[in-house]
């Protein structure tokens, strides 16, 4: 089985690459891409792999934008720590929905309903001259793009439950040269990213590097409390100081204390940010 990764947090891919090798013996990632544009190129150049691992929110847009510019002829398996494009996933080749961070066993269940569909699936075509994998795979993306759009959020069967709130991180663990210290969850304004690395802004505008990726703080920070705006910003809800109407139906954001970049919300997550907010 090849695979390809489309996934733009070099660790997070690695350590899906890392658990793809314990969880799928005969299989082989034959690629990473991090954005559109670049999967967009890796698929026009190379022969169709048997199954892509698809984050949804890329550098350069969603990766939705990938099925209008090219026909993807291949099942996908969403990654992705948003649980609100679940519908959205099951409308192209999706097969499944994993919440970062994944686990493996929700991967393996994931490549176990791969091979099952894939086993059922297999008809007429298995006899026509296709090897068993790639019959199987063809009438497998034939059935997928015939599932009726329909698809309620109860059919995503793979998605971990949030964590009860005495789950959710209070502090985090800063090392400073040959000093350890901890920052109580209390003091954070925001987490960001720079050069794929991630930090933390306190209150009083200190910056600290934290060995996590944005990901996996989404995961583990209380959403009552935490809301990610962008790819580069999870805010607390104290540190959102002016919300502005933007174009498009996006939200621009002022941070309290401030981000030396803009924060935009994009439109779709904008309804979500104005309900966290009070609305």
């Amino acid at each position: 089985m090849t695979i390809l990764i489309i996934e733009d947090e070099e660790p997070t891919a690695r350590k899906l690459q890392r658990l793809l090798a314990d969880v799928v013996a005969e299989g082989r990632v034959v690629g990473i891409t991090g954005s559109v544009d670049e999967s967009v190129e890796w698929l026009r150049a190379n022969p169709k792999p048997d199954l892509i691992f698809m984050d949804i929110e890329l550098a350069d847009g969603q990766s939705f934008d990938i099925f209008n510019r090219i026909s993807v002829a291949s099942p996908v398996i969403f990654t992705t720590a948003y649980d609100e494009y679940a519908i959205k996933a099951f409308k192209v080749n999706s097969i499944d929905y994993l919440l970062k961070p994944v686990k493996e066993a929700d991967l393996r269940q994931a490549i176990n309903k791969l091979q099952a569909l894939r086993d059922v699936l297999v008809d007429q075509k298995s006899k026509s001259g296709m090897n068993s994998l790639e019959a199987s795979m063809a009438n497998l993306l034939q059935h997928l793009q015939h599932i009726a759009p329909s698809a309620t959020p109860h059919a995503v069967t793979t998605d971990r439950p949030r964590p009860m709130p005495f789950a959710f991180r209070d502090r985090f663990m800063i090392k400073q040269g040959q000093r350890l210290f901890s920052v109580s969850i209390d003091e954070v304004a925001f987490f960001f990213s720079r050069n794929k690395l991630s930090f933390l802004k306190t209150r009083d505008e200190h910056e600290w590097l934290v060995d996590y990726t944005m990901d996996e703080l989404v995961q583990m920070l209380d959403p009552r409390r935490f809301f990610r705006l962008n790819r580069q910003v999870i805010a607390e809800l104290r540190a959102v100081d002016k919300v502005h109407l933007y174009f498009n139906g996006k939200l621009k954001i002022n941070l309290r204390p401030a981000f030396e970049e803009e924060v935009v919300v994009s439109r779709e997550k904008a309804g979500e940010l104005k309900l966290w907010l009070g609305e």
